[in-house]
């Protein structure tokens, strides 16, 4: 297991394939979105024994409506479904819970499980889990700018950052899009602009701890540089206090 002190604070995942998994094993795909919640348990659990602080997954995208209204209304279902069996789990296992996306367009009892599920489990600080939830990057920039604007407050990157729908939480060091597809998909446009991207084949539903653990070690195998040089980075390194 990698050190606590070289795993990434927060960690974004797109948790992609989960449809696919079902249709190679003639299942609908509805069952594959349930494998993938098995998933994304074992991933909570893990990220904490790592020390990770923080997990953000991209759980319905703004586009996802756009899919048969079938799955559609069966992914809401399983959210709700989801979200009361998982919520005292995770409220034991001290995780704190924060749904991120544009609530509106959900139904009111979507929308009533959310802010329970975030309130039963606010005072909670071993892991913030953030879940995107009818979310897309482009809206995240949009009704920033929008909440800056009807305030009068000047639109720069500062107060973008401040704006966001993430912004109670730093920028991820590292994103995972599982499902061998190579794109960001809409997925923390703003957010992800030094995040190291890591793109596994394994189908969510397939992806476990081992999966998980071979994506941070890659993490701490790069150099990030944020813009400067490798020797400006081995400078700052070499003067850095040894910590006991």
């Amino acid at each position: 297991m990698t050190p606590a002190a070289q795993v990434p604070h927060h960690i974004a995942i797109v948790m992609d394939g989960n449809g696919r998994w079902a249709s190679k094993r003639f299942l609908p795909r509805i069952a594959g979105h349930k494998k993938g919640v098995d998933s994304l348990r074992r991933c909570v659990r893990a990220c904490a024994q790592r020390g990770v602080r923080v997990l953000t997954v991209f759980a319905f995208s703004s586009e996802n409506w756009n899919r048969p209204a079938e799955e559609v209304s069966s992914l809401m279902d399983l959210m709700a479904v989801a979200i009361s069996r998982e919520v005292p789990k995770l409220q034991a296992d001290g995780v704190s819970l924060r749904f991120v996306g544009e609530r509106t367009s959900l139904s009111e009892v979507v929308r009533e499980g959310l802010e329970k599920a975030e309130a039963a489990t606010a005072g909670n600080s071993k892991l913030i889990l953030n879940v995107c939830f009818n979310y897309g990057g482009r809206w995240d920039m949009a009704q920033a700018a929008g909440k800056l604007a009807a305030r009068g407050v000047p639109i720069n990157e500062e107060n973008l950052s401040s704006a966001m729908a993430l912004a109670h939480v730093p920028d991820p060091d590292l994103l995972i899009r599982t499902g061998d597809e190579l794109r960001l998909s809409n997925f923390l446009l703003w957010q992800a602009a030094y995040s190291e991207l890591y793109f596994s084949d394994k189908l969510w539903p397939e992806f476990d701890e081992k999966a998980l653990d071979i994506a941070i070690a890659e993490f701490v195998r790069r150099e990030r540089r944020f813009g400067k040089t490798s020797a400006q980075i081995s400078a700052v390194a070499a003067h850095e206090p040894l910590v006991a």
